[in-house]
Order: structure tokens, then sequence, then C-alpha cells
């Protein structure tokens, strides 16, 4: 049987943003696309999101060219928080961890995903913001967090669809924008370089009802 030929190549090693493409059927495969991710003097959090997904798009797609692969449409994205206008980073330890759950303790932050296609005769960017709104946490059910070992490679220190859903209270936006890839702000770039979704190949088995 031959091997389905991706109609998409993920410039992202994000298991979250592989399972969003499979959940929306669209056939694709991982590309490495290794850049420095580190904001530039005066640079603003929404240009820095912005010019990382495009970098991330356009280095995926000369590893394409270089390794000589079946050309397609290159996906690059990338998602900060942003608290009082400060980029929530990944904790350095438990107690940085601590600082900034305690900082989002009770209040409202954004999240912004960059999301751009990078082909062999253009590139194309979208961007989602969502307001991620917590409950009031308590020292202890933080300190539980970080136990559990989900918080330590995580931007700001949650992952809203693990363990961290709990401390969510609302949200005014993209859910799966807050997971790493806003899928209705994809369609729409996937719609422009006629990217197909719904592909059979490439969505999970579905459950039958008894």
């Amino acid at each position: 049987m031959n091997a389905v030929v991706p109609s998409l190549y993920l410039a992202s090693q994000s298991p979250r943003r592989r399972e969003l493409l499979q959940q929306i059927g669209v056939v694709h495969a991982v590309i490495n696309a290794s850049i420095p991710e580190q904001p530039a003097a005066g640079e603003t959090a929404l240009d820095y999101v912005q010019r990382l997904a495009r970098e991330k798009a356009a280095a995926g797609f000369a590893q394409l060219v270089q390794q000589q692969l079946p050309l397609a449409p290159v996906l690059g994205a990338d998602t900060l928080g942003l608290l009082d206008g400060v980029i929530l980073e990944k904790p350095r330890n438990k107690a940085h961890a601590e600082a900034m759950l305690r900082q989002l303790s009770g209040r409202t932050h954004q999240v912004i995903t960059a999301v751009a296609l990078h082909s062999n005769t253009r590139q194309a960017l979208r961007v989602s913001m969502t307001d991620v709104t917590f409950r009031p946490l308590s020292d202890a059910e933080i300190a539980a967090y970080w136990d559990t070992g989900e918080p330590q490679d995580k931007a700001g220190s949650y992952a809203i669809q693990g363990l961290g859903a709990v401390f969510v209270q609302e949200i005014r936006g993209s859910y799966s924008g807050v997971v790493g890839l806003p899928i209705e702000a994809t369609c729409e770039l996937l719609r422009e370089f006629s990217v197909p979704w719904w592909t059979p190949a490439a969505r999970p088995a579905v459950e039958r009802k008894s």
C-alpha cells in the first residue's frame, strides 16, 4: 500500500497541535524547524508571536526543499500568554511556577496564538487572541498542581487541555487557540491554500455508541 502523501507539513513538535490537525482530518507530517525564540529589542509581544510563526513556517519549508520532500504548505504556529502586558514564560523552577499561578489566580490573562502557512508561492498569517479567567487558587492546590509535573514545561505554568482545566472559570475566544492551534483561524488559512480537511485517512476512529 502506498503511503499517504501529506497535504500539509507541521513545523512543530507539539503533540497538541498534531492532535488538533488530526481532529479536523488534515493529512499532515511533522518537519523540523528549529529557530531562536528570543524577543528582539523593542519588539511587542504581538509582533514577536507573529514573527515566530512566520519564521517557523519558512524554516520548515526550507527543510522540505533541502531534503527534496514533496512540496506542500508548511504550518508554523506560536503561542504565548500575557498578564499585564508581560509575557508568561515557562517556569524556571517550582518557586517561579507558583509565583506565576498566584499572579493568575482570580484574574484574566490573554493568550495569543499566531498561525502562518508558507508555500512555494506565498505566506499568510492569522492571529487568535483569547481571554482566560482563573478562579481564585489556594496555595495548597498550586503546590499540589506542581507536584503533578504538568506545569513544569508549560508557558504560564498550566495546561488548559490537561489537569490545569480545573483552574479555568471562563474563556472568551478560541479554546483551541489556548491549546496551541486555533482551529477556526487555521481553517481560514487551509481554505486559502486549498488544503483539505475532513480527510478520512487523517481522522481518528469514531467510537460507536452502544
